[in-house]
């Protein structure tokens, strides 16, 4: 009996560290076709609370995004991934990555905190579960943009997604860093599992620039607004 428990712990684990693994091993690119643009999806989106995905219109840049256009997650604009331009943060994730499940609120504590300054961009990967992954968005309390990319057209273009979650960071002239090794030429992410708002900040900063994140403007006290009132009135 201990011995039968050893063997089925120990398959256990494989399956949960291959549970983010390699996309390749779980399709090609263009394998798979899912609508995400469904009226139950749409009803799932708003009900959310999801941002619409904004159209891009710039040319694409050399080390920029891939020449991809992918389709807003729940319905909407669809987006041009070359014409997009930052500060932008872009996380890759799908419904069945674990560590995706633990980071998505840290990626909108994030949005909140420099909404206007730095945008968050989802792309949910080799995901053929739309409806999980809006599903989980709602449960994480994640409001900014989400496209989708089900038929890893973006591994197709030369950006090879392999571990997930990952990280990348587009800076105001449409230039990428990813969180990658190089392979002969061909960006191969790695996984990259965010586990705190100031890593993330840490990062953004890192990449995008300390003036990028610019100053917090500290938060209104409200005790000391109605103590400035109630000594005003008194006088």
């Amino acid at each position: 009996m201990t011995r039968l428990m050893t063997v089925l712990l120990g398959v256990l684990s494989l399956a949960l560290l291959a549970a983010c693994g390699p996309t390749s091993e779980i399709g090609a690119p263009g394998a798979a076709h899912i609508d995400v643009d469904t009226p139950a999806l749409r009803a799932l989106r708003d009900k959310a609370g999801i941002e619409p995905c904004a159209p891009s219109s710039e040319d694409a840049v050399k080390g920029g995004l891939p020449d991809v256009v992918l389709p807003c997650l729940g319905g909407g604009e669809d987006v041009s991934l070359a014409g997009l331009r930052g500060p932008l943060v872009i996380t890759f994730w799908a419904s069945w990555c674990g560590p995706c499940r633990r980071e998505l609120p840290i990626y909108q504590r994030f949005a909140e905190k420099y909404a206007g300054r730095v945008g968050v961009l989802g792309i949910d990967t080799n995901d053929v579960h739309p409806d999980a992954a809006l599903e989980l968005a709602q449960k994480s309390g994640v409001t900014f943009p989400l496209v989708a990319d089900t038929e890893t057209a973006v591994a197709g273009a030369g950006l090879r997604v392999v571990y997930m979650p990952t990280i990348a960071f587009l800076d105001a002239e449409g230039r990428l860093t990813v969180w990658s090794d190089d392979n002969g030429g061909t960006a191969v992410t790695k996984a990259m599992e965010i586990t705190s708002l100031k890593q993330l900040e840490d990062l953004a900063a890192q990449h995008l620039g300390e003036d990028a994140l610019g100053p917090v403007a500290p938060a209104k006290s409200t005790v000391k607004s109605a103590a400035k009132a109630t000594a005003k009135k008194a006088s």
